[in-house]
């Protein structure tokens, strides 16, 4: 694990970093949920590193306090989490994702490819990323908010992996419509819907975390990583 500094013109911010046993190597840059660069967001860089990627996970909450690592063990941080993600502003987020990109591609052993993977808000994160960045490749999981912006879609320039959970508590029916309405027949867009999984469904530990269905979400997005930036 290494860190990577990255200098915005409001200030610098931090990015965990894991890097391969490999290089050269594509970048893989893995966006936070509401709880910040925590252990499982490093555990999820810890595995990209495994599977021959330089792992990048950017401190995106850094404007609210940075450092923010807590989990969703306890009602206190889970009332935390939701105000940082109301304070969160989602437009700076996104330029920071693209400024992490630009940083990322300067480490060492670099090929120049970058992916972004991003999870709940990470997963809105790497739809916007899809539609104002100049990534080559987009995994989004479960991003709440997505259906209001899917008036980008005609942005998205480079291939995008979506995935919902059916009965998602924060994307419900109506939203997930709205989103398969913009990008189901996109030609840049690949959509799996996952019918009986709740929100967060690949998150370990977590509540709703569904291991057989876990997997096939991240066995895609592994086949779509490797035929996008390898």
């Amino acid at each position: 694990m290494t860190k990577l500094n990255v200098t915005t013109p409001d200030g610098a911010f931090d990015c965990y970093v894991a890097m391969p046993d490999m290089l050269p190597a594509p970048i893989v840059v893995v966006i936070q949920e509401i709880f910040g660069v925590n252990e499982v967001m490093r555990g999820i860089a810890d595995d990209y590193a495994r599977q021959g990627y330089i792992a990048v996970c950017p401190d995106l909450f850094w404007r609210i306090e940075p450092g923010i690592d807590i989990t969703d063990k306890s009602e206190a941080e889970w009332k935390q989490a939701f105000g940082y993600y109301q304070a969160f502003n989602v437009d700076k987020g996104v330029e920071d994702i693209a400024a992490t990109m630009k940083a990322a591609r300067s480490i060492e052993g670099s090929n120049g490819k970058v992916g972004v993977v991003g999870f709940c808000l990470g997963g809105l994160l790497t739809f916007l990323s899809a539609t104002r960045t100049d990534g080559d490749a987009f995994a989004a999981y479960y991003g709440g908010g997505m259906n209001n912006y899917m008036n980008e879609a005609d942005n998205i320039k480079n291939p995008l992996i979506v995935h919902l959970a059916g009965k998602d508590e924060y994307i419900p029916a109506d939203a997930q419509a709205v989103i398969k309405d913009a990008l189901g027949d996109h030609s840049l867009t690949e959509l799996h819907f996952y019918p009986d999984r709740d929100h967060a469904f690949a998150r370990k530990g977590g509540a709703h975390y569904d291991e057989g269905d876990a997997q096939t979400a991240n066995a895609r997005t592994a086949e779509f990583f490797d035929a996008n930036l390898v």
